[in-house]
């Protein structure tokens, strides 16, 4: 769905004003047949994953490409690469196609924390960049989050030296799920993308709500130094496929392709390619998330649970117990959810999954805060 698809559908139904219109949105959804996408009884709700995923129409293209799959991807490639360029309305030399949005951040991690660069970075936020980066020895300014659990930009600003190399901004954030004020972001992005290159991971980007919220690529577009990341694996499904892709200007999108190391595979590239014309799962994946959320709200708020309202497809909230604990006692009501996220470490991470998924969290949730 192409970026001005996608503002005027979530304009057009509302999704960010109430609940209410759920019923009539439901409406749009397809009728998908239950798939068994775990390797055994748990209910997966740790991985932030779209539990409908792929799409029949991308699971019939998988198959269909099968006698492709003993050929190098490289001439595909350049299929997909064309297709993301018109999605986001640049030119193909600014887009650089990865393993998942993780090779693209790890790639940027190694070149902009060579030798002792500087890294600004909120705290706690989605780490492959950052620790990837300190295996090359990096140094990483880690800037706690602000009261409300989002990104503290004067606190991140103040961090900035001449050392600066990369300032990195998950949003929204992984594992909070907080949305950026809009004109704190772009504000932010235009003041100090002189100072350093900026990276926007707008890997659950799709899940926002709030209308006419700007993709950073629309700076990238402005020339500046700004690098977006973005991925097949959460709106789309196709997590276990690795695909994802960034977005900069053409002589910052030459030097990070310099670093990819793993690309992707063909049968990702055409997934990837039949995902993007795939409109109305798109829609569907982004209506059931949504009642998904309004479950995992009303388990909580019957529980009398703290959580942070989220703009992705998973909700942070307080659980008042040690995060280890929580997981093994979930465990044993079949319930996977998030790892631990230093220093908040009572609070809890869950995926949103499949409408009966959430009940069964709903469920082992009372059992286990009883």
């Amino acid at each position: 769905m192409k970026t001005i698809d996608r503002r005027n559908w979530l304009k057009t139904v509302s999704l960010s004003s109430s609940f209410a219109l759920l019923g009539g949105l439901e409406s749009m959804a397809l009728d998908l047949p239950r798939r068994i996408n775990s390797l055994d009884s748990m209910v997966l709700l740790n991985a932030n994953e779209n539990p409908y995923g792929p799409s029949e129409r991308v699971r019939k293209i998988l198959l269909n490409s099968f006698d492709e799959a003993c050929r190098y991807p490289f001439r595909s490639l350049s299929g997909l690469v064309n297709m993301i360029a018109l999605k986001e309305g640049v030119t193909k030399d600014h887009v650089v196609v990865t393993g998942g949005s993780t090779e693209g951040l790890k790639a940027t991690g190694l070149i902009y924390g060579l030798d002792g660069g500087e890294i600004i970075s909120a705290d706690p936020t989605f780490q492959a960049m950052l620790s990837y980066a300190e295996t090359f020895k990096a140094k990483v300014h880690r800037v706690p989050l602000d009261e409300k659990m989002g990104h503290d930009l004067p606190a991140m600003s103040d961090r900035i030296n001449k050392n600066t190399r990369l300032i990195f901004i998950c949003n929204p954030n992984n594992p909070t799920g907080t949305l950026l004020n809009k004109t704190s972001l772009l504000d932010f992005c235009k003041s100090h993308d002189k100072n350093a290159v900026i990276f926007s991971d707008e890997a659950y980007y799709d899940f926002i709500t709030e209308p006419e919220y700007p993709s950073m690529v629309e700076l990238v577009k402005e020339g500046r130094n700004i690098i977006v990341s973005k991925t097949f694996s959460k709106v789309y499904g196709l997590a276990g496929l690795r695909v994802g892709y960034l977005i900069a200007k053409p002589e910052i999108a030459r030097n990070l392709k310099s670093a990819v190391m793993a690309n992707t595979n063909i049968l990702a590239i055409e997934a990837a390619k039949e995902a993007l014309k795939d409109d109305e799962f798109y829609k569907y994946s982004i209506l059931r998330n949504f009642k998904a959320k309004s479950l995992i709200y009303q388990h909580l708020d019957d529980l009398g649970l703290e959580y942070i309202k989220s703009h992705t497809n998973f909700v942070f909230f307080k659980t008042g117990r040690p995060i280890q604990t929580m997981i093994s006692d979930m465990e044993k009501h079949n319930v996977l959810i998030g790892r631990p996220f230093p220093p908040l470490l009572n609070w809890a991470r869950i995926s949103t999954g499949r409408l009966e998924d959430m009940e069964t969290f709903g469920k082992a949730l009372k059992q286990v805060m009883s």
